[in-house]
């Protein structure tokens, strides 16, 4: 049988509602008290039911995360990250992908709806007309990874100078015929990553050509698959707009028997954990992935703790070039944007 609230009460020689202040943390109680409470509660091995709490304090103490996806280790250590914030900070998470279908959306937010206190989302490839539509006005909602086209707190990378940075690092290194492999178009983030080659292209005084742009997916297969077209292109040098494309590019360059970085340069973007154990170790510019989801749910639960009081911040997480062995330069050393780099 099922230890409840008022066994706990009889152990402890305390009322009901006594209890219930302490296990809420909810009202003024002697510290004696609260211990004879809390050992009672060991003691008998209660466990608070959560849905009961929740009609009380009107929290669920979960946070909602929908995500484009749930494959691959960017979204492990963006998971990672949100997890272990939510968890120091008293709160679980339930998490569901959109597959890359934008309709469901509201299907999804429709079922987390009374089951979550926030909505954490990540949806660069949605528009701010599919966002402003289907997003509830009264639920407290952190955008990952995009620019809110109404108010709530968003937090993101700076893509562009991050891949400004990665391309202007192959244009010093000597490379003149620059290739990029892109993520999806339809991708605010892939749009920016293409922004910021672009423009270090223009900085260099190079021709941007679009015939060297080409674009992906931003999963293995793409870069594998892409291989052939990125190499009739002729480039010295790619930049690829995330690491799993880099991956299965570099896969597909290894089987042509195309030796990286001799007779091609490479740079990614993320420095996923698998980047540092390629053949050759990828230069990438390192994305702060594990912080975006940490600070995605900091951001969230002071939403929740301020109310209608709270005004919504728009956080841009910095990057940083990691030179491995892919771009040809000497290993192990961390350049940030806009720094000076010397040969």
């Amino acid at each position: 049988m099922a230890v409840t609230i008022r066994d706990v009460a009889r152990a402890a020689g305390v009322g009901v509602a006594t209890v219930s202040r302490v296990l809420n943390n909810s009202g003024p109680v002697k510290e004696e008290t609260r211990r004879r409470v809390a050992e009672a509660a060991r003691r008998l091995g209660y466990v608070p039911h959560g849905a009961a709490r929740s009609l009380i304090t009107r929290r669920t103490q979960t946070l909602g995360v929908l995500l484009p996806d749930l494959y691959g280790e960017f979204y492990s250590e963006l998971v990672r990250g949100m997890d272990q914030e939510a968890r120091r900070r008293g709160y679980y998470l339930l998490v569901s992908g959109m597959h890359a279908d934008p309709k469901e959306i509201r299907t999804i937010v429709g079922t987390m709806r009374g089951r979550v206190d926030g909505l954490i989302l990540m949806a660069p490839h949605l528009s701010p007309e599919l966002l402003r539509e289907h997003l509830p006005r009264d639920v407290a909602v952190v955008l990952i990874g995009a620019r809110a086209p109404f108010p709530c707190d968003t937090v993101r990378i700076d893509n562009v100078a991050g891949a400004r940075a990665a391309v202007t690092h192959l244009i010093r290194q000597g490379h003149q015929r620059l290739a990029v492999l892109t993520g999806p178009l339809s991708n605010q983030e892939a749009r920016e990553r293409l922004e910021g080659y672009r423009l270090a292209l223009q900085e260099a005084g190079i021709s941007v050509r679009p015939e060297l742009e080409v674009e992906g997916d931003f999963t293995e297969a793409s870069g594998y698959e892409l291989g052939r077209r990125i190499l009739s292109l002729a480039p010295s040098a790619v930049f690829v707009a995330n690491d799993a494309m880099a991956i299965g590019l570099l896969r597909f360059l290894h089987e042509a028997g195309v030796h990286v970085p001799d007779q091609l340069a490479l740079v990614g973007f993320d420095d996923i954990p698998m980047a540092r154990y390629t053949r050759p170790a990828l230069t990438t510019v390192q994305s702060p992935i594990s912080e975006l989801g940490s600070r995605a749910v900091r951001l969230l639960e002071e939403a929740l703790a301020e109310g209608s009081g709270h005004v919504p911040r728009d956080i841009v997480l910095p990057t940083r070039l990691v030179v491995r062995e892919s771009c040809g330069a000497a290993e192990g050393r961390v350049i940030s944007p806009g720094s000076t780099i010397n040969h």
